[in-house]
């Protein structure tokens, strides 16, 4: 059960950095529409992008090793 604990929290976590910068780079796509400012609104789609590959990345670890394999491939 202790093994678990930090794994699930750990997890919430990126979740959470996740969304946040889902949040941030749709922010800075709406301001770079208002303002007419091509880079930032560049900027807010690439955090948006950035923060959906980090997920499905973690997603296809989290799949890939049960939660029970370390990232090197052997048992914690």
């Amino acid at each position: 059960m202790m093994n678990n604990e930090p794994n699930s929290e750990h997890g919430l976590l990126d979740t959470v950095k996740d969304l946040g910068q889902k949040i941030i780079g749709e922010i800075e796509e709406i301001g770079g529409a208002l303002t007419g400012d091509p880079l930032t609104q560049a900027e807010g789609h690439f955090n948006v992008d950035v923060a959906k590959i980090r997920e499905e990345a973690e997603d296809a670890l989290d799949k890939e090793t049960d939660g029970t394999d370390s990232p090197a491939g052997g048992k914690w």
